[in-house]
């Protein structure tokens, strides 16, 4: 349905209508505010690269200047339209982590890739808005230097938790944050003000202590950074930590009470593959290159590549207590690749008794796709 000549006109209508649109492309949650609305974002993001918290990630580093300042990302744009979808899973994925003979992939990678279902979105309803509102826009979904979750939470589609993600009071946290950058003079929304209270049972949850405060996350101890991003060996000590979580990790997203008000996924694409939940790890452990290819197929995973996925792999089998899967961590310490040998003599050691540390746990009394609140 075409946009009245007064809607094209009047901004106020204009943003009042692209919401309707937005809905109706399956985004639970829109608001818009300004490229300079997040002025505390640059020092917030010094200080978490000065310390080191963004670990061997590089890539925030090389374009903090864009990062930091919307602005200088593109100086034209006068308004920002940021979006949720949900990916809300159907049960609570903590119950992988009592399968310890299978595999904990994190409820966003069980389904397609979010960047094949939220951009082109995205794409859509900024055609919508050109057509509708004249201007010019550009679209981000996780892929250039936009600070989703500062920007959503300036946009009033909820605020940053105490783990660091973006949650709201009509959809909890399991969302896909997508920016739309316009220059279009769009009427911004108010902050959603910050409601976790006393409320620690994310930070309580995290089986690493990978917040040294609430509101702060150190992706050095961040299972999702370990077991996604990271491209070394994890840490000896760190290993135990990760139970059998092979890729990423959901734990204090799961564990916020405000899922109660969780949406469910509108997009049949984003539900959990069978293959994909709770695989035994004996099988991922057999996979060679072109099997690795196929049954991650079109997901996040794949992206990982075979050797760091089956790192993590022997790490979970290591973990696993299950002497049945020795067979399985000894093929992976004949692989060619050193990280990848060397976790598949480490989860032999352990099953026989040499590992160390114990199976399980948590990394500390407080402690993840979890980020920066500077990201």
């Amino acid at each position: 349905m075409p946009t009245s000549t007064s809607e094209a006109g009047d901004p106020a209508a204009l943003k009042a209508r692209l919401a309707r649109e937005a809905a109706v492309e399956g985004f639970v949650a829109m608001g818009v505010t300004r490229p300079d609305a997040v002025p505390e974002a640059a020092p917030r993001l010094a200080r978490f690269l000065a310390e080191g918290r963004h670990g061997g990630m590089g890539w925030m580093e090389a374009r903090a200047d864009w990062r930091a300042d919307p602005a200088r990302l593109w100086p034209a744009a006068r308004a920002v339209v940021m979006l949720a979808e949900s990916y809300a899973p159907a049960t609570d994925p903590r119950a992988s982590l009592a399968r310890a003979s299978c595999g904990a992939i994190s409820v966003y990678a069980r389904g397609r890739d979010y960047h094949d279902t939220v951009k082109p979105r995205l794409k859509r309803l900024a055609r919508w808005l050109v057509a509708a509102g004249g201007g010019e826009v550009k679209v981000f979904v996780d892929t250039a230097p936009v600070m989703e979750k500062p920007l959503a939470a300036a946009a009033g589609l909820g605020w940053q938790g105490k783990h660091t993600n973006l949650l709201g009071r009509g959809f909890g946290n399991w969302v896909f944050l997508g920016a739309l950058f316009t220059t279009l003079a769009l009427p911004p929304d108010a902050p959603e003000p910050e409601r976790c209270g006393r409320c620690t049972a994310c930070l309580d949850a995290c089986p690493t202590a990978a917040f040294p405060a609430p509101f702060r996350l150190d992706a050095r101890r961040c299972i999702s950074y370990l077991t996604i991003e990271h491209a070394g060996p994890v840490a000896p000590d760190l290993r135990p930590l990760l139970g059998n979580r092979i890729f990423g990790c959901d734990d204090c997203l799961a564990a916020c009470p405000w899922n109660k008000f969780a949406v469910a996924a509108r997009d049949a694409r984003l539900a959990a593959r069978e293959a994909l939940v709770d695989p035994p790890l004996a099988g991922l452990a057999a996979l060679d290159e072109a099997g690795f290819r196929a049954r991650f197929a079109g997901t996040p995973v794949r992206r990982a590549g075979r050797a760091r996925f089956l790192r993590n792999v022997a790490y979970a089998i290591g973990n696993s207590g299950d002497l049945a899967l020795a067979p399985a961590a000894a093929q992976l310490a004949g692989e060619p690749d050193p990280v990848l040998a060397e976790a598949g003599a480490w989860a032999v050691a352990r099953l026989r008794g040499g590992g160390g540390g114990e199976r399980g746990g948590r990394g500390g009394e407080r402690g993840g796709e979890t980020g920066p609140p500077e990201a």
